[in-house]
C-alpha cells in the first residue's frame, strides 16, 4: 500500500515556560524524540504547524483529530489548547492514543489508565543521555498500541460508556473541501472512470495507491465494488482481504465480501459469511443478501435437474420447495427494511414464479408485498430516477401483466445504463428476464423486455466493446517486457556503460521474439501488451500485429515526453519512430497513456514501475490461464526503478510462473 499511516501530535509549538520559569524546547522535542519514534513505528509524523495554507487552522485540526490513523500527544504543560485537542480525540475515536509527558510526576486522575510515556527533559531540553531509550520505548508503545487499539476502548469517554459508537467519518466532513477530501473524491472518480471503461487492470493499480491511510478503507471497499460490477469477484476477494484487516468487523465489508463469493460462485463459503452477519444483526441488506445465496441456490439445482433441458417447468416444479426457500428468505429480509424495494421485488418475482411453476397458491403475503414494492420503487424513483428503481418497477409491472408499463420503465432504464456504461446492471435484468422467459412467465411481455434490454447491450458493444467477461475471450494475452536498443552515447565499447542491446542484434532479437510467440501459440485474436519503447517493445508490437494479434501500448508518459524519452534518443534514422506511429495508427492498437488514465503517480512512485504493474495487472484481469510472458533481459540489474528486471520479478511473485527469457548476449 502506497499510502502512509498518518500520525498527528499535539504538543505546545516553539519555546514555553515551565512552572518553574525554564523555557522548554517543544520545537526540539518533536525534531529528536516525537517524530523520529513516530517514522520507526511506521507513521508519517504531523502537527498541526505545518498547516501553513490560507483558511482556518482549526478545520484542519478537526479533520486530524478525527482521521489521523494515531495521535501522540504531550501533556508536560498545562496547555488549554493541547488539553482541549485530545478530549474532542477522545470523543472521537475510542483508541489510537499515546500520551507522553516530562517534568510531571503523574498525569490528571480523569485519563487514568491512558498508555502512557515519560520522558526527561534537562535545562528545557531532551536529556542526552537518555534521548536514545526513551525514543526507542516511544516507538515500541506506538507499536503496542497499534497492535491492539481496534476494538480496545482505551478512550476514557468510551470506557465510561460502552454503548457509544465511533462517529461515521462521512457525516463529519470538516469544511468545504480540503486536500484529505478532495484525494479522496478524485480517486473515486478515477476508480468510477475506469469501471465505465471497463478496465479492471487500471483498478488494481488504483487500489494500491489509496489516497491517504485515513480514508484508505473507503478506497479499498470502492475499489472492490467497481471490480464485482466488472465481472472480477476473484480481484474483489484480494481487496476487501486488505480492507478487513483495517476493519475487520465493518458490515459493508462484510456485505461485499458475500457479495464477491456468490459471484464467484462460491455459495457456500458466501451463505456462510452472511449466515454469521446475520446472525449479528438483522437489517434487510444483509438478510437480502443471504436471500440471494438461497436464488442462487435455486438457480444451480434447477440447472443441475437431469430434465433441465428437455422440460424446463418440470425442473422447477421438481426444485419448488428451494425456490420457495429463496423468496421466503427476501420476505424476511423486506420485513427487517419495508423501505427497500430490492428484497420485496424479489420476493415478489419468486414467490409468484413458484404459484407458477406449481399451480398452486403461496402462503407468502404476496398482495401485500406487491403494494410495498409499487410503493417503495415509485417513491425511489420519484427522489432519484436510477436504473434499479427503474427496472424494479419495470419488473412489477410484468408480475402484474402491464405490458405497456414494463416496456417503458424498461426502456427508460436501459437508457440510463448506455449512459452509465453499465455493463453489470444490464447483465442483471438480462439474467431476470431469461429465466423468467425459460419458465414461460408472462411470455409476450418477458420477449419484448428482453429485446429492449438486447438493444440496450448492443449500443453499449459498440461504446465499448465486448463485455467485461467477455475480455478474457483471446486464448493467449501476452504480456512483452525488454530493453530499450542502445544509446551509443552510452551503451558502448568505452562509454560508460558496457552494450546492452546493440542495434547489430536488432534482426536476430525479433526473430526470437517471433519464435516465442510461436511457441505460446499466440495468433490471430490474441492479445499483446507492452510499453512502447524503442527497441524490444516497438519489435515485439510489430511481430504482434504480422501475426493478426491486437495490440495495447502502455506508456509511462504524456506521449510527447515519452517519444524524447523512450523512442526518439537514439535515432539517428528515424526507424523507432516509423515503427511508433504506424503501430500507433493500426487499427488493431490501442494506446493508453498512463497519466491520461491513472493520473500522477503518487509521490515517491517510479512511473515505470507503475507502468508494470498496470501492464501485468491488466494482463491478469483477463485470467490466468491466459496470461504469458516473454522478455528480452541480458540479466542485468536496470539503470533505475521499472525495468525488465522489476516486471521479471513481479511476474514470479504474482503468478508463481517463469517468463520466456530471450538474453540479448546470446543473439
Amino acid at each position: 500500500m502506497i499510502s502512509a499511516r498518518r500520525a498527528f501530535v499535539i504538543m505546545p509549538f516553539g519555546e514555553k515556560k515551565a512552572p518553574d520559569g525554564t523555557a522548554i524546547d517543544f520545537d526540539g522535542v518533536y525534531r529528536d524524540l516525537f517524530a523520529p519514534a513516530i517514522a520507526a513505528a511506521g507513521l508519517m509524523p504531523h502537527r498541526a504547524d505545518a498547516d501553513r495554507r490560507g483558511g482556518s487552522i482549526h478545520l484542519d485540526m478537526f479533520q486530524d483529530l478525527l482521521l489521523a490513523e494515531f495521535v501522540v500527544a504531550d501533556l508536560t504543560l498545562d496547555n488549554p489548547n493541547v488539553w482541549y485537542e485530545i478530549g474532542v480525540r477522545h470523543a472521537l475515536r475510542a483508541g489510537g492514543t499515546v500520551l507522553t509527558y516530562a517534568l510531571r510526576d503523574r498525569l490528571p486522575f480523569d485519563i487514568a489508565g491512558q498508555r502512557m510515556q515519560r520522558y526527561t527533559l534537562k535545562g528545557g531540553r531532551l536529556d542526552p543521555d537518555l534521548v536514545e531509550a526513551e525514543r526507542e520505548a516511544l516507538k515500541e508503545a506506538i507499536e503496542a498500541t497499534l497492535g491492539a487499539w481496534r476494538g480496545r476502548r482505551a478512550s476514557p469517554v468510551y470506557q465510561q460508556l460502552p454503548n457509544l459508537r465511533e462517529p461515521d467519518w462521512k457525516t463529519l466532513k470538516v469544511g468545504d473541501i480540503n486536500q484529505f477530501w478532495q484525494a479522496l473524491e478524485t480517486w473515486q472518480s478515477r476508480v468510477e472512470v475506469a469501471r465505465r471503461k471497463q478496465r479492471p487492470g487500471d483498478i488494481l493499480v488504483l487500489a494500491e495507491e489509496t489516497p491517504n491511510s485515513f480514508l484508505e478503507f473507503e478506497a479499498l471497499c470502492t475499489a472492490a465494488r467497481a471490480l464485482i460490477q466488472l465481472s472480477r469477484p476473484r480481484y474483489a476477494l484480494d481487496i476487501l482481504e486488505r480492507a478487513r484487516e483495517l476493519e475487520p468487523d465493518d458490515v459493508e465489508a462484510r456485505q461485499l465480501e458475500g457479495i464477491a463469493l456468490g459471484r464467484a460462485e462460491r455459495y457456500a463459503e458466501a451463505r456462510e459469511s452472511l449466515r454469521r452477519l446475520a446472525e449479528e444483526r438483522k437489517d434487510g441488506e444483509t438478510l437480502g443478501l443471504l436471500a440471494r445465496t438461497w436464488k442462487d441456490e435455486w438457480t444451480q439445482i434447477w440447472n443441475a435437474h437431469p430434465r433441465r433441458k428437455l422440460d424446463r417447468v418440470t425442473a422447477a416444479r421438481d426444485t419448488a420447495a428451494t425456490l420457495q426457500s429463496a423468496a421466503a428468505a427476501y420476505v424476511e429480509a423486506f420485513r427487517a427494511a419495508p423501505g427497500d424495494y430490492y428484497p420485496a421485488i424479489n420476493s415478489l418475482t419468486l414467490g409468484r414464479l413458484w404459484e407458477h411453476v406449481t399451480g398452486r397458491h403461496s402462503r407468502l403475503p404476496l398482495d401485500l408485498i406487491a403494494a410495498g414494492v409499487g410503493w417503495t420503487a415509485a417513491a425511489a424513483a420519484e427522489r432519484n430516477k436510477d436504473y434499479w428503481s427503474l427496472a424494479t418497477r419495470a419488473e412489477l409491472a410484468l408480475i402484474e401483466n402491464r405490458k405497456d408499463d414494463a416496456i417503458e420503465d424498461y426502456s427508460e432504464a436501459a437508457a440510463l445504463a448506455v449512459a452509465n456504461r453499465d455493463w453489470f446492471a444490464l447483465d442483471s435484468t438480462s439474467q431476470q428476464l431469461d429465466f423468467l422467459g425459460e419458465l414461460k412467465f408472462h411470455s409476450e411481455i418477458v420477449a419484448e423486455a428482453a429485446a429492449v434490454i438486447d438493444r440496450a447491450e448492443q449500443q453499449l458493444h459498440a461504446l465499448l466493446g465486448s463485455r467485461p467477461e467477455e475480455r478474457s475471450e483471446p486464448d493467449h494475452v501476452v504480456v512483452f517486457s525488454g530493453h530499450m536498443i542502445d544509446d551509443p552515447a552510452e551503451r558502448a565499447a568505452g562509454k560508460s556503460k558496457p552494450p546492452r542491446f546493440p542495434p547489430s542484434k536488432i534482426e536476430a532479437a525479433a526473430a526470437r521474439i517471433r519464435d516465442a510467440l510461436d511457441e505460446l501459440g499466440a495468433g490471430a485474436g490474441d492479445l499483446g501488451l507492452c510499453g512502447g519503447a524503442s527497441g524490444g517493445d516497438l519489435l515485439f508490437a510489430e511481430a504482434c500485429l504480422d501475426r493478426g494479434m491486437r495490440i495495447e501500448l502502455y506508456l509511462a508518459r504524456a506521449e510527447n515526453e515519452f517519444l524524447a524519452e523512450s523512442v526518439t534518443f537514439a535515432d539517428p534514422e528515424h526507424r523507432w519512430e516509423r515503427s511508433f506511429t504506424q503501430l500507433t495508427e493500426n487499427p488493431r492498437s490501442t494506446v493508453l497513456v498512463m497519466p491520461e488514465e491513472l493520473g500522477p503517480a503518487p509521490a515517491g512512485v517510479s512511473i515505470h514501475d507503475r507502468c508494470n504493474r498496470w501492464i501485468l495487472y491488466s494482463a491478469l484481469s483477463q485470467g490466468l490461464r491466459r496470461a504469458f510472458f516473454v522478455t528480452l533481459w541480458n540479466g542485468e540489474p536496470g539503470d533505475g526503478p521499472g525495468g525488465t528486471q522489476n516486471m521479471i520479478e513481479l511476474v514470479r511473485k504474482l503468478t508463481g510462473r517463469q517468463p520466456i527469457i530471450i538474453d540479448p548476449a546470446t543473439l
